[in-house]
């Protein structure tokens, strides 16, 4: 059987994979996209809920977790979020801001995957699915990709593969192992925007919260983030512990502050003069979740009495729990609901440029396979969007 030969071979059918098909494509190279998955874009389609939060109007590198801060922003300011945006418009696909910058589909993810389709048939970008990978080799001139429909060659070769999260939809360590098998080195992976689970004793004690959502501010050692937490059965969720969990380290503990626009002691202070009579249950509950009053009446073991009863030092130290009440996680549920995946491909063995590879010509590496992973909130699409068009302007 005749091997078919392509400029470039991207590994991928996702956001990264698609937008550097049609990119490259664009410019006149003949490129082919393989992908063991059934569908194009499957995480696409579920994220956001159905409606793909595309990207984030305030993406800067500021935004990115990886070893070498400094590698993302060269894509990041050659290819922005306003590029995109200007795509998505040139389709007709209304979106809206729904939070702090997150741009989501009015209608649904469909329409990101179907636009990103329509570029590759436009330009000639072949999308092939249902083709396992089982050997990628180099004979120093050119690849041959051995898969499942036959044997392909290329000058180029483009990982965008993804991460390991959500092996349900198809993730694998493909990419990490083809990187290796080249010579190059993986930082350390994990689970990153991910909820926490909690010890047994914990859990048994927040398990009637489930459901509960309060705005907080979650904070480890690194960094701080003011949002939504959720109670769930297994521990806490929300976008708050999301985006702190890619900074938080086995071991640590994550700090809450349950009163983020208000300062406590102050408070406290001036209701203790105004409403002496009140108890502390019935302050805490006009400030946090009523259900979270008699847990943390519970586990703090505050005496119960009337406000005017409390010391000034008793109301201080309320208060500093209050905005720094200590959380232990137990772990994270993992790679299971982890929207994406930390570490990867180390960033200095590759040209922040083009995406590729400094040890091995005609290899690139685009999106979640990176050691570089965006924040919740549309980051993460734009790296894909960003890292995919810089390669697919260089192969």
């Amino acid at each position: 059987m005749e091997t078919k030969t392509f400029d470039c071979i991207i590994l991928g059918a996702g956001a990264a994979g698609l937008h550097c098909a049609a990119t490259a494509a664009k410019r006149g190279k003949s490129v082919l996209v393989l992908d063991h998955a059934k569908q194009a874009g499957k995480k696409i389609l579920i994220s956001g809920g159905g409606r793909c939060n595309f990207t984030n109007m305030y993406t800067a590198p500021d935004n990115f977790l990886s070893a070498n801060p400094h590698f993302c922003k060269s894509a990041l300011s050659r290819y922005t979020q306003w590029d995109f945006i200007a795509q998505v418009s040139r389709y007709g696909i209304a979106y809206h801001e729904k939070t702090l910058g997150q741009l989501f589909c009015d209608d649904s993810a469909k329409q990101i995957v179907r636009m990103l389709l329509d570029e590759c048939a436009e330009y000639g970008a072949r999308v092939q699915l249902r083709t396992n990978v089982t050997d990628v080799s180099f004979d120093g001139q050119e690849y041959q990709l051995d898969t499942s429909q036959g044997a392909y060659k290329a000058k180029s070769v483009v990982v965008a593969t993804g991460g390991l999260s959500m092996p349900k939809l198809g993730a694998t360590a493909f990419g990490f192992k083809l990187a290796e098998q080249f010579g190059h080195s993986i930082q350390p992976v994990r689970a990153g925007l991910v909820p926490f689970t909690l010890h047994d004793s914990d859990k048994a004690q927040f398990e009637p919260l489930a459901g509960t959502a309060c705005d907080v501010i979650a904070a480890s050692d690194r960094a701080s983030f003011k949002e939504a937490m959720l109670f769930t059965h297994r521990g806490v969720s929300g976008p708050a512990i999301l985006q702190v969990s890619s900074y938080w380290q086995p071991g640590e503990s994550v700090h809450i502050n349950l009163m983020p626009d208000a300062d406590a002691f102050e408070a406290l202070k001036a209701s203790k003069q105004q409403q002496p009579k009140m108890g502390l249950k019935a302050w805490l509950s006009q400030h946090i979740a009523k259900r979270l009053v008699t847990i943390l009446l519970e586990r703090e073991q505050w005496p119960q009495k009337n406000l005017a009863d409390y010391s000034h030092a008793e109301l201080s130290s309320i208060a500093e729990c209050l905005h720094n009440w200590p959380l232990k996680p137990n772990g994270t549920e993992g790679y299971r609901t982890a929207e994406v995946t930390l570490g990867g491909v180390d960033v200095d063995e590759v040209s922040s440029k083009t995406m590729q590879s400094k040890l091995q010509p005609g290899l690139y590496f685009i999106g979640e396979v990176l050691d570089v992973t965006g924040w919740l909130g549309g980051y993460n699409f734009q790296w894909a969007w960003s890292s995919a068009w810089v390669c697919g302007e260089s192969v």
